[in-house]
Parts: structure tokens; sequence; C-alpha cells
């Protein structure tokens, strides 16, 4: 069964007027993603998803050009052998390393999805693993800077449809960032486990100030305080409390980076992004590692409703595996343009789809109606 065609299929989502979530990266303006459909001779076609790193555009453009035509005429089983020659080509020289992962990590997933519905089985029971539940935190781009008083209550709606997890948030002010999270952890009380995310947006200094706050708030980890490459940071930020775990991740590429985070010893909990990360089979890989460490795994999740598949199924079959992060945003039409593909329980937990590959039907006729938007997908102040 060979490789015969790849297509890259960027969507745009431009958000109602006046409809927004404002966290550390911004204020979001649309939501970009980008469908990777991969065709075999043999008939049998596989989906995936590729992160547009803000530029679907350029993503979609090296997927065609680039990619497409080193891959095609390969044995579409054959993820090592495909991944392998997208790293000499793209990474061991003149390569583009971030966006040649965000790339391959969509054509990789479809790859899966054919092995899947090749031998009729679902991705998880490939992988080896079963359908188990997984928990859940309500995440996704939601939970933003608002009143605190507003943002309670969001947090309680999520509550009360069955999550025991949820993340907000942070990177804003600290006095505001205090004032959010210690009102939201009264709200709730203690039996739901409160996660920060501060989106790149903090400094050592604020860091310093916030993480007794977090600890005091019994969170359960402080995620992105800094931007991905700043290990020293990490570093530094891991040092001032041991009860508030450092997460990073779904902006590192590779296991190699992933290795260098190990190496700097400062981040206690991982978040590969499998449309992201170099897709499903580097995603074994980090894992693997990290499990050697006794490092947890909480998958970061994308757009759509493929990546979201993808993650469940690689998280039942992890053995390191925590959280899986459950989209609750209020306006994203990729979670569920091709059904529901997970349903919160009153345990807090999820399931895997049952069908085979990543177990998603995908209508392309639903495409049409969301033509990709050049431009920023949020509005940024510095």
């Amino acid at each position: 069964m060979k490789i015969t065609r790849i297509t890259a299929i960027p969507l745009s989502y431009r958000l109602p007027e006046g409809k927004t979530v404002t966290m550390g990266v911004g204020s979001t303006l649309k939501r970009d993603a980008i469908i990777i459909r991969v065709e075999t001779s043999e008939g049998i076609t596989g989906y995936g998803e590729s992160h547009p790193g803000r530029s679907p555009g350029a993503i979609t453009s090296l997927i065609h050009n680039t990619l497409a035509p080193l891959l095609q005429g390969m044995d579409a089983t054959d993820v090592v052998g495909a991944w392998q020659r997208v790293h000499r080509m793209q990474f061991s020289s003149h390569g583009l390393g971030a966006g040649a992962a965000l790339a391959l990590s969509g054509i990789d997933m479809a790859l899966w999805d054919i092995r899947g519905k090749a031998a009729n089985m679902p991705l998880y029971e490939l992988l080896g693993g079963s359908r188990r539940r997984i928990p859940a935190y309500a995440g996704g781009i939601a939970l933003g800077y608002q009143p605190a008083a507003a943002l309670a209550a969001e947090a309680q709606s999520y509550v009360e449809r069955g999550y025991k997890a949820l993340k907000l948030r942070i990177g804003d002010t600290v006095k505001d960032d205090i004032e959010r999270v210690t009102h939201v952890r009264q709200a709730l009380g203690d039996d739901i486990d409160i996660l920060t995310d501060a989106n790149t947006a903090y400094t050592i200094a604020q860091v310093r100030r916030v993480l007794p706050v977090l600890a005091d708030i019994q969170a359960g980890w402080l995620e992105e305080p800094f931007a991905c490459n700043d290990f020293a940071s990490y570093r530094e930020a891991a040092r001032i409390t041991p009860l508030v775990p450092i997460a990073a991740g779904e902006n590192h590429f590779m296991r190699f980076e992933f290795a260098q985070m190990l190496e700097a010893g400062a981040v206690q909990v991982w978040q590969p992004d499998l449309s992201k990360t170099g897709g499903i089979t580097e995603g074994i890989r980090i894992a693997a590692l990290a499990s050697a460490f006794r490092i947890p795994v909480h998958a970061h999740s994308s757009a759509t409703g493929l990546n979201h598949a993808a993650t469940l199924h690689f998280l039942a079959a992890t053995e390191n595996a925590g959280y899986f992060e459950a989209c609750v945003s209020q306006f994203n039409p990729f979670r569920d343009m091709f059904g529901p593909t997970f349903q919160i329980g009153a345990d807090g937990c999820v399931e895997p789809p049952s069908g085979p590959g990543l177990g998603v039907e995908v209508d392309e006729a639903i495409f049409k109606d969301f033509p990709v938007i050049d431009g920023p997908g949020y509005v940024v102040k510095f």
C-alpha cells in the first residue's frame, strides 16, 4: 500500500464581533487549523491535523511543495521510515525546524489513521492500549482574563458538566492573577483540581510572587511561565517551591528538545502536542523518555476532533499518561465538526473513539464553510 497523494487543507473561523478570550498570548480573533489527507494505492484514506503555527499558509505550502514529494510512493504503513526521511531532509540540514515539525505531525497522524483502518483496529489497540477511561480537564481557549466572579461562574459551569479539573489562564498582572485564582478556589472548594497556564507571559520576578499563592490554593501545575527555550528561568522557577510542578512541552518539538528539557531538570510535567511535536510516532518516543524518569505526560490538545481523537488514543496506550485537555472553547466549531469526539462523564473522565484508526468519520463537504483567512489570530498588547 503506497502513499499516492498528500493534501493539506487550511481552515479558519473568525470569532463573532466582541467575542474573545484574553490570555498571555493575546486576545483571540480567529481559529486556524490544517487538515491533512493522505491517499493510498489501496483506496484507504487517512486524516490528521497539523497545527498552523499562526501561519497556516506557510505550513500548507511546506507540505505541498516539500514534504509531499518526499513521501509520495513510500509504503503507507512505514511511519518510522516516513518520519526519518522528513527528519533527514528538513531537520538535519538546511530545513525548517519548527515548521517542519508542525507539517510532519499531521502527516504522521494520517499515516497512523491508515494503519488502524487497514488493520480494522482503533488506534489505542494498535498502540497496545485499551479503551480505558482517561481523566480530563476543562481547557482549550477558555477561562481567560475576566472579573473574578465571572471567571468563577464559568469555572462552575464546567464542574456542573462533570469536570473534576480545569485550567485557568494567568500571566496578566500578579495582583489580578492572585485575585482570580484565589476566588476560583474559594468558589469551587478543595475537591476540584485547578491548573494554571501563563502562556509564556511571566518574568522570573513575577513567578516568585505568584508561585507561593499557587501553592496555597494547591494548584496542580504552573504551565509555560516562560518562553519554551528559556531554560535558565525554568530552572530558577523549579527551585522556588516543590509544591507546584512546572509544566511545559506544547511548544517543544521532537524528542530532542524534550531531552534538553530533561537535562535542564526544570520541568516536572510534560505536555507534547501530537499536532506539533512530530506526530504520534514521536509522541510515543517522548512518552517513553518521560517514563524512564517517572515524568507524567499530560498531552496538549489542538483545534479539531482529529487531534482530540489521536490524543485520546495516545493517552489510552501510554503508561505514564495524565490528563486529557478537553477543549471547552465556546467558539471552536472545529472541535465537533465531524461529531463529538469525547463525552465527559460523571467521573470526570473520557474515552477514545472505538472505530478503526482515529475513529473519526471526516466529511470534507464541511470545509467549504471555513475558508482560510490570512492574518494574525490574536491581538497582542506589549
